[in-house]
């Protein structure tokens, strides 16, 4: 087994799971896993607490010096952990499969280790960062003129910008489907106006010619 983040096969980034604690809050934490060798690597992601994380994809193939972007979501909790530990573990293991292997074909004993294959495995571990140390760290940094502080709010601001972008999308979405309704509407109430216009018109060629004909001597 390998250490934290190494591997003969796959490159892990960050070799730590960092989220950012917020009651009632999901947090999402990205890995970048990319294949170190010339032949087609199939990855599986492992959890001690399956309910607590969403993780996708858990499964895939990542084919010769190619990567993927694994995102490991922490579900909304409602309550603190003790002292804000974790002592949540992840396992990625990885193995090496056949050229053009699709996820789809994967055997159920890929990743067995007595099925007899090169099995790898990784482990990373799982931190939590609390909203509430950001005004801790700014002190400490101002007070002691370290750049610990200055460190972990950056981390945290980074953390909150990427749950927000996360978010973001969506409402972007139900704005731009509010605008075309709009645009439908603004559509349908000019055609509607062209249409009486147009129907208009055609009755008073109709009334002219009319007044034509029974105008004209017999």
């Amino acid at each position: 087994m390998s250490g934290v983040g190494e591997n003969q096969l796959i490159s892990i980034v960050p070799d730590e799971l960092k989220f950012l604690f917020e009651l009632e809050k999901q947090s999402y934490c990205d890995l970048k896993v990319a294949n170190k060798t010339e032949d087609y690597v199939a990855f599986k992601v492992k959890t001690t607490s399956p309910k607590k994380y969403f993780v996708r994809p858990n499964t895939g193939v990542i084919q010769p010096w190619d990567s993927c972007i694994i995102r490991v979501t922490l579900q909304a909790q409602r309550e603190y952990p003790p002292d804000m530990q974790c002592r949540d573990k992840f396992l990625l293991q990885s193995t090496l499969v056949p050229p053009h292997t699709d996820v789809d074909d994967l055997p159920q004993d890929t990743f067995t280790k007595d099925s007899g294959k090169t099995l790898t495995e990784c482990k990373l571990k799982v931190s939590y960062i609390s909203s509430s140390t950001t005004q801790r760290s700014s002190e400490s940094g101002g007070t002691n003129g370290d750049g610990n502080g200055s460190e972990t709010i950056s981390t945290i601001q980074r953390l909150k910008e990427e749950r927000d972008a996360a978010v973001k999308p969506p409402q972007q979405l139900q704005h731009e489907l509010e605008m075309v309704k709009k645009r439908r509407m603004n559509s349908g109430n000019g055609l509607s106006l062209k249409l009486a216009a147009l129907v208009g018109l055609i009755g008073l060629i109709i009334g002219f010619i009319l007044k034509l004909t029974l105008a004209s001597p017999k």
